[in-house]
């Protein structure tokens, strides 16, 4: 497929594992850079690789195809002289640098920012960390989770009566990978400028705490502190998911005019000027009698009769999507949400597209992820670095690669 991407002409080098570091190379990749990932070699036939090669659920763990398409893999042991002398002759060839190590892991392999801006001036360094590179929790161990609780968001997550909840994603590093993300981006335009890069430094608590909306103005100025209120937002409604006959339907109608058309739906004008829901403070203050009364209603029809029922009165709704209904849905179909991916022993499945969608110079899944650890060696090493087979097999029989 051809690469029209606003980065085709980027070298991304990504040495990060797991989730927050390869996903931001993920969405750099998307973007049409070239995405060189780094992955441990296999010694004497163990170990080795992206741990997220066997990551995901059911029978396929398929997590791998998605977080690493559009790259290309070779094998470098960072642990060993010869492997951190590969990634300073890849660094000069390159426009960024991703890593999501534990803070200080780069500077003991000798690979640190000033090390790395002494080979290329130009280079964007991505550092996705649990707590940031700085302050005295810097060198602590960090896991999305961690982050998405120091960030504020497990706390309000869940119904009020049992422990915090998790979302079913790993949404704090994919966060910080997409906040890493967009500071790469920032970068790569400062540098048009300045002809210097710099350090990105997206700590994942932080990019959890980005989203937290008015969480801490609030408690700041009128002592309040968020709780978690299950399937509802206190003081917004109505906006929940309320029962219908064969299923479950959201239903977000907490603006006046759209609560007005809401009462109209339900052949019950009459709420719309009742003191009790006529406005936005007053909805919010009787939300729980409100959602009985929609609910009522709502069980008295199917999910399809209430979805005709909220487009022809414009109410924001929609159903509850899983797999199966992305599948059939032809909305996703006509935006070309998924996309279609041959696999060598899965066969062909689909899975997200590329986001966001750029009028000109757009994103695309051109290449299926590496089947093998270190599959592009022999590509990167000798045309890239000017590295001879026997050079490669060199540093193959040595274990560094």
């Amino acid at each position: 497929m051809t690469n029209n991407g606003a980065l085709n002409d980027i070298r991304v080098l990504e040495l990060g594992q797991l989730i927050a570091g390869p996903f931001c190379g993920q969405l750099l990749g998307d973007m049409g850079a070239e995405v060189i990932k780094v992955e441990p070699p296999q010694i004497d036939g163990k170990g080795g690789g992206d741990p997220m090669r066997n990551w995901g659920h059911g029978d396929a763990k398929l997590w791998w195809e998605v977080v690493a398409r559009n790259k290309k893999s070779v094998s470098a042991n960072l642990r060993v002289a010869e492997g951190q002398e590969i990634v300073r002759r890849l660094v000069a060839h390159a426009d960024i640098l991703i890593e999501n190590f534990k803070p200080g892991t780069m500077e003991k392999w000798g690979l640190g920012p000033d090390a790395l801006h002494a080979i290329n001036p130009r280079l964007i360094i991505v550092r996705v960390s649990g707590y940031g590179q700085t302050g005295p929790y810097s060198s602590r161990a960090g896991f999305g989770g961690i982050g998405e609780a120091m960030g504020g968001w497990r706390y309000i997550v869940g119904d009020p009566d049992r422990a915090p909840s998790r979302m079913g994603v790993s949404i704090g590093d994919s966060l910080a990978a997409t906040y890493g993300c967009m500071g790469a981006l920032a970068a790569l335009h400062a540098r048009e400028r300045t002809g210097k890069g710099q350090v990105v430094d997206s700590a994942l608590y932080e990019a959890v705490l980005q989203v937290m909306e008015s969480l801490v103005p609030e408690y700041m100025v009128s002592d309040h502190v968020r709780k978690r209120s299950g399937s509802i937002l206190e003081g917004i409604a109505p906006s929940n998911v309320y029962p219908t006959s064969d299923g479950e339907y959201l239903i977000g109608a907490n603006q006046d005019a759209v609560f007005k058309r809401l009462c109209a739906a339900m052949g019950q004008p009459e709420l719309a000027t009742d003191p009790r829901y006529a406005t936005h403070v007053a909805r919010g203050e009787n939300l729980r009698e409100l959602d009985a009364i929609i609910a009522e209603w709502t069980r008295t029809l199917t999910v399809d009769e209430l979805e005709a029922k909220m487009i022809e009165f414009s109410v924001p709704a929609g159903k509850i999507y899983r797999a199966p209904e992305m599948l059939e849905d032809p909305h996703f179909a006509a935006r070309e949400a998924l996309v279609d991916v041959e696999h060598p022993q899965w066969g062909s499945f689909k899975m997200q597209n590329a986001f966001p969608k750029l009028s000109d110079t757009p994103s695309s899944v051109r290449r299926r992820a590496p089947l093998e650890i270190g599959q592009d060696n022999a590509e990167v090493y000798g045309e890239l670095l000017g590295m001879s087979e026997a050079d490669i097999a060199a540093l193959k029989g040595s274990a560094a690669i």
